[in-house]
């Protein structure tokens, strides 16, 4: 691990003295006559070099304490006339649209749109030249980081996210996008795109979907493993309404502020409220833009982390019981057909967006990851320097073992789809239904989470993060309790392909011990206060 943050150190320091050789100006390749791409766009072949090398390290160069990259002229218009206003912008925030899922965003996305060192690395040869035709990108970013925490025990920072094990330094993730964004700004012709989307480090354990290589979390319990959460292909036919977005494929999940990797995100540590909800659907998605301020979504899939060879698929059931009464058992119930539906309105002004979800809903039954969803976010510009992000939702899911029931929690070495003999690490789990009769229960989550931003700088975003989560039967987490948590955040950028994000946050477990345990390894958590205070840095390539 060491040596990523050696590597990343080193090109950060590389890029800083880059920067400071020539008291802010633009640094010229060596043997090359002195230029500028931000004043004279034409002359950044020549800024930029021949051979790859070159061009790779002075496109960090280039941009070293910029808040953008150096705009073409010639460039077509990126967003259709009188479309609301883009609220933020990258840097120094993680999006520039108010965020929603399912969709490339409709009316202001162009393809080969993408700030990447290595296409522009690549752009003068023909291997580049070819993909850049062919309006594919392949990019991405190294993400690493380390946490000092209360806790002691392997995994006990968890219910906390994504710095799962405490007092470590940790490769988060290595990510590598390839895609093809379709043009969703003209209204003339049908478009389309793909994204292949690749991970790789401890993130993995957040993002993994049952029976697409989950064995890697679920029999083995490996620290780093690797995922797919995006692969899907789109259609863009603009002559419905404002135009009609298809995804279909696996893709992530259509609400929430956050997302699973890294650059969306406002802070190195994610909230109680993404880290328990659904992650990623596989299914179709249509998006259609009605018009400028509102948009409607419909999806079918196979459920909330699902594959869809696991519906119907069954598995032996080694003790028969009344909650799984046949010799055979679906093995993921969750893994049925389900619907998603949602509404999104922006005011012409862009400073403010509603969105309102339900996703992943079907009949409810206990499953891998089976959350029937229904909440909404809403952003709120107030100027350019603050903005609010808020974000409210209720899950649940129907059938869940009751862990208050003697003869239930039997069930848990066997008898079930998500028992010790069939998934030995990492099962879901669980509920406390309060009684001690009843096999199953509702479980049922809810939640009220709030950022508020504040950007001095192009190059810096302040972010308070406060919440409220109430595990209202311990399914999500392990305990039956009310948390509460807060953390304050700096995303600092060196430039618009280096960024880094210190952080402290504290959690407080209202009604029980939460943090320091690990049930994986039978320990109990012992802690009701987790003070947890982290640091990452993303390298964008």
């Amino acid at each position: 691990m060491r040596k990523y943050l050696l590597a990343g150190a080193s090109l950060v320091a590389m890029m800083g003295m880059g920067g400071a050789a020539n008291a802010g100006d633009t640094l010229p390749p060596a043997g090359k006559t002195f230029c500028d791409p931000y004043k004279n766009y034409g002359c950044l072949d020549s800024y930029l070099g021949s051979d790859f090398f070159t061009r790779f390290v002075n496109y960090y160069r280039l941009e070293w304490g910029k808040d953008s990259a150096p705009s073409d002229p010639k460039a077509p218009a990126s967003r259709r006339d009188a479309w609301p206003a883009t609220p933020q912008s990258i840097p120094p925030m993680p999006f520039t649209e108010w965020p929603y899922g399912g969709a490339t965003a409709i009316g202001v996305t162009r393809p080969n749109s993408i700030d990447s060192p290595l296409m522009s690395a690549l752009g003068n040869t023909s291997v580049g030249q070819a993909m850049n035709d062919a309006h594919v990108q392949v990019y991405g970013w190294i993400n690493a980081g380390g946490n000092l925490s209360n806790n002691t025990v392997r995994g006990g920072n968890s219910p906390a996210a994504y710095d799962y094990n405490p007092n470590t330094v940790q490769l988060d993730q290595a990510v590598v996008y390839i895609e093809r964004l379709p043009d969703t700004v003209q209204k003339d012709h049908v478009d389309w795109g793909f994204r292949i989307a690749p991970i790789y480090g401890e993130n993995y354990r957040y993002t993994t979907a049952y029976g697409l290589w989950s064995n890697q979390l679920l029999q083995q319990n490996k620290n780093y493993g690797y995922d797919m959460p995006m692969a899907y292909g789109e259609v863009f036919i603009p002559y419905l309404a404002d135009g009609l977005l298809l995804r279909f494929g696996r893709y992530i999940s259509i609400p929430d502020i956050e997302a699973q990797l890294a650059p969306n995100n406002y802070m190195y540590t994610h909230s109680m409220t993404y880290t328990f909800d659904n992650y990623t659907n596989t299914g179709i998605n249509a998006s259609l833009s009605l018009n400028k301020n509102w948009m409607v979504q419909g999806s079918v899939s196979v459920g909330t982390e699902a594959m869809p060879w696991h519906v119907g698929a069954k598995i032996a059931n080694a003790n028969p019981n009344p909650l799984f009464p046949d010799s055979t058992m679906l093995k993921d119930p969750g893994a049925q057909p389900s619907f998603s539906a949602g509404v999104r309105y922006v005011t012409d002004s862009g400073n403010d967006g509603v969105y309102v979800v339900a996703n992943g809903i079907n009949n409810g039954t206990w499953g891998y990851n089976n959350l029937q969803w229904y909440g909404l976010t809403y952003y709120h510009k107030f100027n350019d320097q603050w903005h609010i992000s808020f974000e409210t939702y209720n899950e649940h899911q129907n059938n869940v073992l009751n862990l208050d029931n003697p003869a239930s929690v039997a069930l848990v070495a066997s008898g079930t789809p998500f028992s010790l003999d069939v998934m030995p690490w990492n099962a879901p789990f669980g509920a406390h239904c309060g009684n001690t009769t009843q096999l199953s229960c509702t479980a049922s989550v809810q939640t009220f989470l709030t950022y508020v931003n504040y950007s001095p700088t192009k190059l810096d975003n302040i972010s308070y993060r406060l919440e409220w989560f109430d595990d209202k039967q311990g399914q999500r987490t392990g305990v039956k309790t009310r948390y509460v948590e807060t953390g304050l955040g700096w995303q600092h950028w060196f430039s618009p392909q280096i960024e880094m994000r210190p952080e402290v946050s504290i959690y407080r477990a209202l009604d029980a011990p939460a943090f320091n345990g690990n049930s994986n390894l039978g320990i109990a958590p012992n802690k009701k206060t987790a003070v947890i205070g982290s640091a990452d840095i993303i390298i964008h390539f």
